[in-house]
């Protein structure tokens, strides 16, 4: 069996047992925001929510689409795209080579085609344990194709975002990413596709600048830091105050930027109620 695959399976199976019950730990996690300790298996139990203080931690594309997809519908797409080193920037493939061999991802993004609640639709998810979602060659392919096979085959859109922006290490070609992105998801629009943008901690950089800010409707996670400078940067540079929370989803719901922000255990059914919507609407 291809090692990767093992990897991706043996994390499934991890899963689908915690989902069952099936599955105890004694292991204990510390929170990355409030600091509290709490049992691993009520971590999994959350979903990666803090059973303290609700803070949401970062998690893995393939496990955010077990939580979000149907049982037996994921079915991956362009998995072998993945960045070459087009500056042979130095220590880049040997980077690259470490992070595939112990994330079991090909690059920072995952697309698929699958269904949530019987509803199909093509998604694409940035994961932060690759080089922190940076957008690359790769990642930047990866939502084009997405966004070409969505409207192909007149299926909605959705993108989970989490990235630091651009990635250095590819200079101009990793910018030029921003433009094949945005205009892949305007063509899409275009012709009628219904593009759902979620944000989740943190969106900053190029992503946001980019596809990400592009949604028909925008979602966030809770706490999500969503941005294109960071707030010390931008402190900094105007040499004022920023207003509490600013970035946060919250601070940006509250002025207009985002539609809703979705708690982890809720985007099942949010996704599920906006295609039923958004399929009758097509028939009427």
């Amino acid at each position: 069996m291809n090692p990767i695959f093992a990897r991706r399976r043996g994390r499934l199976l991890t899963y689908q047992a915690m989902r069952e019950g099936k599955l105890t730990s004694t292991r204990r996690v510390a929170c990355g925001q409030c600091g509290a300790e709490s049992a691993a298996i009520e971590w999994e139990r959350t979903g990666q929510v803090c059973p303290k203080c609700g803070w949401h931690a970062p998690i893995g594309a393939y496990h955010r689409l077990w939580q979000i997809l149907d049982p037996g519908t994921f079915q991956e797409l362009e998995e072998n795209v993945r960045s070459a080193d087009p500056l042979s920037f130095p220590g880049y493939p040997r980077k690259l080579a470490a992070l595939r061999a112990k994330t079991g991802l090909e690059d920072a993004a995952v697309a698929a085609l699958g269904k949530i609640e019987g509803r199909r639709a093509v998604l694409a998810v940035i994961d932060s344990r690759f080089f922190m979602g940076s957008m690359g060659t790769a990642v930047g392919e990866k939502i084009a194709r997405a966004a070409e096979l969505a409207e192909r085959r007149k299926l909605p859109l959705i993108i989970f975002s989490a990235s630091g922006g651009a990635r250095m290490q590819e200079g101009i070609f990793s910018l030029m990413q921003m433009a094949k992105t945005a205009a892949a998801i305007r063509r899409f629009q275009d012709r009628g596709g219904l593009y759902i943008s979620c944000l989740t901690h943190p969106t900053t950089g190029g992503v946001t600048a980019s596809f990400a800010s592009l949604g028909d409707i925008m979602l966030s996670e809770p706490g999500a830091l969503i941005g294109f400078a960071g707030p010390r940067v931008i402190q900094q540079t105007i040499g004022q105050e920023l207003p509490e929370g600013f970035q946060r989803a919250e601070y940006l719901l509250e002025h207009g930027f985002l539609d809703q922000i979705v708690p982890r255990g809720e985007w099942r059914r949010v996704l599920s109620q906006l295609l039923a919507l958004h399929e009758r609407g097509k028939r009427a």
